[in-house]
């Protein structure tokens, strides 16, 4: 349990590991232990600066090798939402003499979706494909909206609110045989799934240490080499000339501390995980009416979204949070809108059952014990709720 006094003397059970997760003690330590022992800037030539180098040198190698790629190939970030802007953005400009058409689907993060969104307004044409109720791409319609001056193609791998899985490496190939640039959005993918992307059909990918128990403000976006890519931070030749700024040194030294030991524990935290959310899915299924939207078999064990008939779903989040709960109604990035998320709309869902929908997403510190409390807090407050509405209907 990601446990913590939330004000009221009570230990809060947390569900929202897609949100983000806790900064474990081990990058902590990695992370005090670069900012007491290398102060210099890595763009220094003198010896405290060679020293910063070398340690942002081991920390990319680090990350590189469990994303499968070599370490020159990684640029940092800020996080997973500057990465998503950097592949769109950055592929699409340094590319658009080629042509300016885009594909990407409306079930993606809003970072790739608002990076979609301005380049419209710069003149290009964009292509948003529907999926299926799970969120999942067809790669045949993928195929079909190909065309000759489709550039670039954008796919998220593990959808951040519905926890299915995108079929990779059959889209990839798709657009690979069209000849157009592939970047897919890895955050949620990373710890979880077997990424090597070097060995995908892959150009660009993108990942995030906050979701990994890696610290926030730090992300990465792996680039194949040779792929044209126009910077968007200009002002210093950091990360090869593509992401102007001094490297947020400690910071990227816990995300590849974070990235190791996630993908050293990844196998064996599978097996657990799928236990407690099989264990999970079968009991919220047996509340009246419960519609599960995370797809059934291709999915991350860590991921799931329900939505919940007669319910206001307004209440519902209060009540759960009054209860000590802390789930999600979508992604961080938008659960403070009005409108229903997009993700969820795209699927199917009308604008009350949206709007009724929990994402839960558990972690290392999630427990079967953890999850039979929030289950009857959760079974407790829908009844209520359901109770309340058939009584003014």
């Amino acid at each position: 349990m990601f446990a913590h006094d939330g004000g009221n003397g009570m230990n809060r059970i947390y569900l929202d590991y897609a949100a983000t997760t806790p900064v474990r003690p081990e990058v902590i330590d990695a992370m005090t232990r670069a900012m007491e022992t290398v102060p210099g800037n890595p763009s220094s030539i003198y010896t405290t600066g060679r020293l910063a180098k070398y340690q942002l040198t081991q920390a990319r190698d680090e990350l590189a090798a469990v994303l499968g790629v070599p370490g020159n190939e990684l640029i940092f970030t800020s996080g997973g939402t500057e990465a998503d802007n950097l592949a769109i953005k950055g592929l699409a400009l340094a590319n658009q003499h080629k042509g300016r058409h885009i594909i990407t689907s409306q079930v993606e993060h809003k970072a790739v979706l608002d990076s979609c969104h301005r380049l419209q307004e710069w003149g290009f044409e964009v292509t948003y494909l529907p999926t299926d109720k799970w969120g999942l791409v067809d790669p045949e319609v993928l195929r079909a909206a190909l065309r000759p001056d489709t550039i670039l193609v954008s796919l998220i791998w593990v959808n951040n609110e519905l926890g299915s899985v995108n079929p990779i490496a059959e889209l990839g190939k798709v657009v690979q045989q069209h000849g157009a640039l592939f970047h897919t959005d890895a955050v949620q993918s990373l710890g979880r799934l077997t990424i090597n992307a070097g060995n995908l059909p892959v150009n660009a990918l993108s990942v995030s240490a906050h979701k990994i128990y890696g610290p926030k403000g730090v992300g990465a976006l792996w680039l194949r080499k040779g792929t044209a890519l126009q910077p968007l931070v200009e002002g210093g030749a950091q990360e090869s000339n593509l992401r102007g700024g001094t490297e947020n040194l400690p910071g990227i030294v816990g995300f590849a501390t974070a990235a190791r030991l996630i993908e050293k524990e990844r196998s064996a935290r599978w097996a657990e995980e799928q236990a407690l959310m099989d264990d999970l899915r079968r009991e919220l299924a047996e509340i009246p009416g419960v519609r599960i939207n995370t797809h059934p078999e291709q999915r991350v064990p860590t991921i799931l979204n329900i939505s919940i008939p007669h319910v206001d779903g307004e209440s519902l989040f209060i009540n759960l949070d009054l209860a000590s709960v802390a789930v999600s109604n979508g992604s961080a990035c938008t659960s403070g809108a009005q409108q229903p998320s997009s993700v969820l709309t795209a699927i199917g869902l009308p604008d009350d059952l949206a709007r009724a929908t929990i994402r839960i997403s558990i972690g290392r510190e999630t427990t079967r014990e953890t999850l039979g409390s929030f289950t009857e807090i959760l079974k407790r407050e829908v009844h209520k709720l359901q109770k309340k509405s058939k009584a003014i209907a």
